[in-house]
């Protein structure tokens, strides 16, 4: 893979990979990214070329929610890790990554699924998150912890998508806050109703917005980077999952449940702007 940071520095990392069905490893953790609405095809087909065993772990920190009930059914919830991943990434083509802002100032969160206390597996796995320099933190909330992740790509993600910018662009407008303001609210009070304590309050979470802001002012979000190449979005694994939640109590999340039609409205009329 070529690796570059900010558009610099670009050099040739060699990694090995493989189709499933020709993988010989027994990794003591296997790390699932998917996209959302790809991984349970994917896990179907992992689990038929015999690459999941029993004593294995698995750890995933995608975007939004709805990944985790799709891995249980194929590794025991004792050996799960929940995480959440703020790497801001810009996937230029195949195998050209592109980090976006200061070096080492990746930050995850992660956590048991099962909130249990971390095992020795778990702790080993930290300390080489740790090591590779991705300033990992370990709690025991996972469900808050990534609902947290999910309310701030709930702004950042979409609205950046919808109007086609970047982070730093976003921070530019002078109603960012607000309108940051406006969709963590109705997050946090779906959450407070469904009984979900969330790793951040909502102060917290506006002065993360802005701060990512300028500390990621060059960052299209992966939600845009889909939508700009024609591939469908995960805003119903973000947005729409906190209409979810504030449906199942008995609370509308109207900005989000509006949020989610307009980026597949979006979506549809990219029809007719393609050259």
């Amino acid at each position: 893979m070529e690796v570059s940071r900010d558009h610099q520095d670009k050099q040739l990392v060699p990694i090995n990979i493989y189709y499933p069905e020709e993988y010989k490893g027994h990794p003591d953790v296997w790390i699932i990214f998917k996209k959302q609405m790809q991984l349970e095809k994917e896990l179907e087909r992992d689990a038929k070329a015999g690459l999941f065993h029993p004593d294995q772990y698995a750890f995933s920190a995608m975007n939004g929610l709805g990944h985790f009930e799709k891995i249980e059914k194929y590794f025991d919830e004792d050996k799960m890790i929940a995480g959440t991943a703020m790497i801001a990434t810009v996937l230029n083509g195949p195998g050209d990554v592109d980090f976006m802002g200061p070096k080492n100032g990746e930050a995850m969160h992660m956590a048991p699924y099962n909130d249990k206390k971390p095992d020795q597996v778990m702790n080993q796995f930290y300390d080489d998150l740790k090591a590779a320099t991705l300033g990992p933190e370990m709690t025991n909330n996972w469900l808050g912890m990534c609902m947290t992740k999910v309310s701030f790509n709930a702004v950042c993600n979409t609205l950046c998508t919808m109007f086609e910018i970047n982070m730093g662009q976003f921070g530019e407008y002078s109603g960012a806050k607000d309108m940051a303001k406006q969709l963590f609210n109705e997050a946090h009070d779906a959450c407070e109703r469904a009984g979900i304590k969330m790793i951040e309050d909502r102060q917290q979470q506006v002065q993360s917005v802005l701060d990512s802001c300028v500390k990621l002012k060059y960052h299209y979000p992966s939600m845009y980077q889909d939508f700009s190449k024609g591939r469908p979005t995960e805003v119903d694994y973000i947005n729409g999952y906190i209409a979810k939640v504030g449906r199942d109590n008995d609370y509308v999340c109207r900005t989000h449940e509006f949020v989610t039609q307009e980026v597949h409205l979006a979506e549809q009329m990219r029809q007719y702007h393609q050259k």
